[in-house]
């Protein structure tokens, strides 16, 4: 809890002073600029650098609706990263705090917490190369502890392992990949495995600014453990300096599982 608390009273006054330094500086695109992992589902295969630590936060809101239930979530998911060596960084991330609002058969329950705490490495494993095609690829082990809140807090440890595959074209396109595995407890306390697939085209629109359009199977699994959650995602981050971004996203659940409706808007900084 007083973890979740840190990264969210510590982010906006963090970001004022990167947000001050970038604005005065020069905002271009080169192989030292800010290399994020959101606002797309699929994972960058970079790492922040050894000694460097960057701050990935945001706001976001959900919505659904299942048989006559309507379900509305806002979070604050964020992301710190700290660079333990050139090809290692470790990784503290969670979605913060909720804010749950449900109405069903006239009647509206709110409920208020926070999320669990995920705690995690990434391995760059070797850059890509544009002109030979090869791809820059990297792995990411987390693990979800307990520490939630509440109807927000999971059951146990439940670790995950995703890989990234990450290929530049011409003309500004990219195309990522990302397969993993994850173990989760069901509602019955019962462990099972579950799959993570999900691939992404990007596109530099400016020196400053890209898109991208994605399909993420964020969890794959069966109904009796919790359903498949896909979704098409499209969004747009925009470089104010070298070491600043700003993003938003847009979120279509295109499976049974996976909210109607989402949409983000966040601000990542590096030092």
């Amino acid at each position: 809890m007083k973890t979740h608390a840190a990264l969210l009273d510590a982010w906006p006054a963090l970001a004022l002073v990167t947000a001050l330094a970038g604005i005065t500086g020069q905002a271009r695109a080169d192989d030292d600029t800010i290399a994020t992992d959101r606002p797309d589902f699929v994972e960058s295969s970079d790492v922040v650098g050894k000694g460097r630590f960057q701050l990935e936060t945001s706001m976001a809101f959900e919505r659904d609706r299942q048989g006559g239930v309507r379900t509305r979530l806002a979070s604050t998911p964020t992301l710190l990263r700290i660079g333990v060596a050139e090809a290692w960084e470790l990784r503290f991330e969670t979605d913060g705090r909720l804010r749950q609002r449900t109405d069903a058969a006239g009647l509206t329950t709110r409920e208020n917490g926070w999320s669990d705490l995920s705690v995690g490495v990434k391995w760059h494993q070797h850059d890509g190369d544009e002109e030979a095609g090869t791809p820059g690829l990297g792995w990411l082990l987390h693990v979800d502890v307990d520490s939630g809140s509440g109807s927000f807090r999971g059951q146990g440890l439940r670790p995950s392992l995703r890989f990234v595959a990450e290929w530049e074209f011409a003309g500004g396109w990219s195309f990522g990949v990302m397969p993993g595995l994850y173990r989760d407890r069901d509602e019955g306390g019962r462990h099972f495995v579950g799959a993570i697939l999900a691939g992404v085209v990007g596109k530099s629109l400016t020196d400053r600014l890209r898109g991208f359009v994605e399909v993420s199977g964020q969890q794959l699994a069966s109904n009796r453990h919790g359903g498949s959650v896909v979704t098409f995602d499209t969004g747009l981050a925009y470089l104010l300096g070298r070491d600043l971004q700003v993003d938003v996203a847009l979120f279509r659940g295109i499976s049974k599982n996976a909210p109607d409706l989402a949409w983000t808007i966040g601000l990542s900084a590096r030092f």
